[in-house]
Formats: C-alpha cells, structure tokens, sequence
C-alpha cells in the first residue's frame, strides 16, 4: 500500500488485515484501496458512518470485492474534504462523484469514473396539500450540505428563490413540515427512507411540476483507472446480480416511479416540469 496521511494511514494499519489471495476471476492482482465517502446518510444508496448496513453503493462494491479480490476499505468523512484527500493520495477512490458535478480541487486533473453505482432520481418534495401550485409558490428550498440546487439555479441567480443548507435529509424535512421552507430539493428514495421513519411528518410528495432530474451516482478515482475499468467491467457484466442487490433496498426503477408518480398526480407530459 501507498502511503497515507498520518490520521488516515493509523486507521488503515489498525483496519486491515493481511490478505493473501488467489484469484482465478480475470482481473489483476487484488490489493486494497481506500474509498473516501460523504458523512451524509443518503440510505439506501450510501451511509458509510453505519457500522453495519452501509446501503447500496458498498453492497455493489463489496460485491466486485468478492469476485475480484480487491478489498475497500470505506473512510467517511466531510464532503469538503473528499476532493483534497482524494488529490493528495490519502484515499484511493471517492464516492459519490459524477463527471458532471465541478469542484475546483481536481476538475483540471485526469479524473476518471466508474459506470453508474447508483441511479437517483433528484425532486422537489413539498408538503402534499402544496402539489401542484407552481414554481412561482417556492421561494424558500432546503438542500443538503453537499449537494447544489442546480434545477433551481435561474430562480436563486434572480433572486426569487432562497436556499437554506441543511446537515441532514432529516433537518430538512422539519423545515419543511415547520413551514421554515416551501421545499426540500433532495433524492427521492433517500427522502422516503427517512420519512418511513418519522411517521409524525408529512406527508410529503414530490411534485413533478417542480424541478427534478436523475443523477447518477459514480466512484471517481486520479490514480487507479485499472482499477475503475476492472469495476465497469464487472457492473455490465453482473447486470443482473446488479438488479437483485437494487431490489434488496427497494429502490424502483426511475423510469417506472416516474410513470407512477405522474399518473398518481395526473400530470401530463405537458404540464410535467421541463428545464428550459
């Protein structure tokens, strides 16, 4: 293994283990790597502070682990720190990440991506009595500490939206069940986890006359681009296996919860939200 910052590098010496392996699957020879993560619980597609189910993404991951012998290590850590770590070495690969997303840490440098791990659909959740009024009802919208408004920008660069970050998808839904925001930007899934678990907010729904899109969820990596083809191989190769993993965490497939929401909210494609 490579050498680490000191805070890291203690972490990995009292982490891993030895490992001998002998593989007989075609990728090359297996080692371990580091894997920043956001600290943001986004189940069920991450949630790398978990001591036990990490969502998703680590089922995936641990998955090609298996069949390729490779072993991650998974660091959570604050999202500002994921891009500086990831530059300097500390970690191998970070996660979430997206070639569309831009920080100013690595965006000149030869960044490479896997294939999606994750498919999220990104909406505006608002209270329920709330469907249906309009973009020109929102004027105030939470949105995680991470993650940028981008469906919103038009309306936050003209003024006639304010945007509140938020530490949790839960600060964010009693925001909303408050009336401090009109609001929520945030996945879909990840929102309906946490709801399930605050039964006394809500209901919400996510408005699909209002903002919303479908971002892919990637590992990105400056050093092993090996590494990320052996990974893409394995996710177009394992397509299936893929699927059963998506179906464990209940995670529907966009196209279809799209068609499901519309025809609950008798949206057509004419009145459903279009970025212009």
């Amino acid at each position: 293994m490579k050498r680490f910052g000191n805070s890291i590098r203690r972490f990995v010496q009292m982490a891993v283990l030895p490992v001998t392996c002998t593989l007989s699957s075609p990728f090359i020879s297996a080692d371990t790597y580091i894997v920043g993560a956001q600290n943001i619980e986004y189940y069920p597609y991450y949630n790398f502070s978990s001591d036990h189910e990490k969502g998703l993404a680590w089922a995936i991951l641990e998955a090609f682990s298996k069949q390729s012998g490779h072993r991650f290590v998974y660091l959570s850590m604050p999202v500002k720190r994921l891009q500086i770590e990831l530059k300097k070495g500390n970690v191998d690969f970070v996660f979430p990440d997206n070639a569309r997303w831009y920080d100013q840490i690595t965006h000149s440098l030869n960044k490479v991506y896997s294939e999606p791990l994750a498919e999220t659909f990104a909406v505006t959740l608002v209270k329920t009595d709330n469907l249906g009024k309009g973009i020109t009802h929102i004027t105030k919208l939470a949105t995680p500490d991470g993650f940028s408004p981008v469906k919103w920008e038009q309306q936050i660069k003209n003024g006639t939206v304010k945007v509140t970050g938020v530490n949790s998808i839960y600060d964010g839904l009693n925001l909303l069940q408050s009336d401090n925001v009109d609001a929520l930007d945030v996945e879909y899934n990840a929102a309906k986890n946490v709801a399930r678990r605050f039964p006394q907010m809500g209901p919400f729904a996510a408005d699909l006359t209002l903002p919303h899109n479908v971002v892919s969820f990637s590992l990105s990596t400056l050093r092993h681009p090996e590494i990320i083809a052996e990974l893409n191989t394995f996710i177009l190769s394992e397509s299936e296996s893929i699927n059963k993993i998506k179906a464990k965490y209940g995670i529907e497939d966009t196209k279809q919860l799209i068609e499901r929401l519309m025809e609950e909210q008798h949206v057509s494609a004419d009145t459903r939200w279009t970025p212009l």
